[in-house]
């Protein structure tokens, strides 16, 4: 018995019949021969000829497809095809089940492979030189068919792709912005919003208003056109929703809340819901998640171009249970932030992750948090391409904040304590009190009366 995997040859090909969203997924890397089985061949190469010439692919095109090549009996007739179709739920794991099917395909190729050499060495009859020739345009063979080589460029290719990324990011830059705008100002310009790929932290401690940011930064994103996914482990959607909600309209976060709204209120509330109903947000607050599951998701969503950005709220509430034994918690933090940073170069999108600092941080100075207090792993630091660590003075009971001379009372700091590709410093907001809404910041009048030169 050679190398296969029918069951999962079956999940992609019942995944190609109901989603249209699959089988491009899965076009540019398998092929009819790579399946195992013979009629799930002759239904792929239908569906992948199907695929070329945009057709609409579904259980009933694909049986006349089958019919016109003459193959639906030999097939098992259109009961295999309905069969096929009741076998999987959705296409979310189609990528990695293609990669092993792949994988399956180079393994069947390598024991064809070697056991010809094999014979062929034995035979005296064939020359040792013919056999070794053999020998080396097998393996080239199976490496090129692994896919080693993709990402292997030589310096004119590389100069080639950067102009032409180049090229895209001034095509794409409005008034300096080139990434996804954050709807502060100073932040933009600081960062040039949250940039393709990049692995985004930000970190505070409990309360000081990581959520309240994130979700600013996923209606700004969407106000701007760009979908967003938010993974909401901490909190149900419905009160993301109430926070979105307060943000949009006047109505009071307290009464809200409390189930006391005024009829003016009730009023705002349903016009603010009619125009966010409309926002590309995607939100996922299931109560377990891990990293591999975000990844399922996020592909899935990014496949019907419905992700243009992920936000994780946050790092220390995902479900990092793994079957390594004698793994700490470091170790696993490590693990999740690293799935995380390949999880934005994979899908070329930036990948917001919230995380928790350390007691430390409230030690220091005014309260003010550092790097070095990221909680549970050093790997966050090493992996984020930037970290903005969130800080609100007026919490620590410091009235001027010390490096800016600004006063405290509506004002909140984002520390960009590392940029991989920019500078580092301090951004100045404003919110109200319940922290729901988040904008620029002005000074007060008194502040600028009285440092006015």
């Amino acid at each position: 018995m050679q190398p296969h995997a029918s069951e999962l040859e079956e999940a992609i090909i019942g995944a190609c019949l109901i989603e249209q969203e699959a089988l491009p997924l899965v076009a540019d890397k398998l092929r009819p021969e790579m399946f195992y089985d013979d009629h799930h061949q002759l239904i792929f190469a239908a569906l992948i000829a199907m695929y070329q010439a945009n057709k609409k692919i579904d259980i009933l095109t694909v049986k006349e497809e089958l019919t016109r090549r003459g193959v639906l009996e030999k097939i098992g007739g259109p009961y295999t095809i309905v069969q096929l179709s009741s076998r999987v739920a959705s296409s979310a794991h189609i990528e990695y089940h293609a990669q092993i099917v792949h994988q399956k395909y180079l393994a069947r190729e390598a024991v064809v492979g070697f056991n010809k050499l094999l014979t062929c060495a034995m035979d005296e009859t064939i020359d040792i030189d013919d056999t070794l020739i053999d020998a080396h345009n097998l393996l080239d063979r199976l490496e090129g068919e692994s896919g080693h080589h993709d990402h292997i460029r030589c310096m004119d290719t590389l100069m080639t792709d950067t102009l032409k990324e180049a090229e895209l990011r001034i095509a794409k830059s409005v008034n300096g912005v080139t990434g996804i705008p954050t709807g502060l100002t100073e932040l933009d310009q600081k960062t040039g919003g949250l940039q393709d790929s990049d692995l985004i932290v930000i970190a505070a401690r409990p309360s000081v208003g990581k959520t309240a940011f994130a979700l600013h930064l996923a209606r700004s994103a969407a106000m701007a056109g760009n979908a967003v996914a938010v993974y909401s482990l901490e909190m149900q959607g419905e009160r993301l929703a109430d926070r979105w909600l307060a943000a949009a309209s006047n109505i009071n976060p307290y009464r809200w809340r409390n189930g006391i709204p005024t009829s003016q209120e009730m009023e705002n509330a349903h016009t603010a819901a009619s125009e966010l109903s409309g926002l590309p947000i995607y939100v996922d607050d299931s109560t377990s998640v891990s990293m591999d599951h975000i990844r399922s998701s996020a592909r899935l969503l990014k496949s019907r171009n419905q992700c243009d950005a992920i936000i994780i709220d946050y790092l220390q509430l995902c479900d990092m249970a793994t079957k390594q034994a004698n793994r700490n918690r470091e170790q696993e933090v490590a693990q999740a932030t690293r799935k995380a940073k390949l999880l934005a170069k994979e899908l070329h999108i930036p990948v917001v992750l919230l995380s928790q600092l350390n007691r430390e941080s409230e030690n220091r100075p005014g309260g003010r948090p550092e790097l070095a207090h990221l909680r549970e792993s050093g790997a966050i630091e090493q992996d984020a391409d930037v970290v903005m660590l969130l800080y609100r003075p007026a919490m620590q009971r410091v009235v001027t904040d010390r490096e800016s001379g600004y006063p405290t009372e509506g004002l909140g700091v984002v520390i960009v304590a590392k940029q991989r590709n920019g500078e580092t410093g301090n951004v100045y907001f404003g919110h109200n009190p319940s922290m729901t809404k988040i904008y620029d910041y002005v000074p007060p009048l008194e502040y600028l009366e009285k440092h006015a030169k």
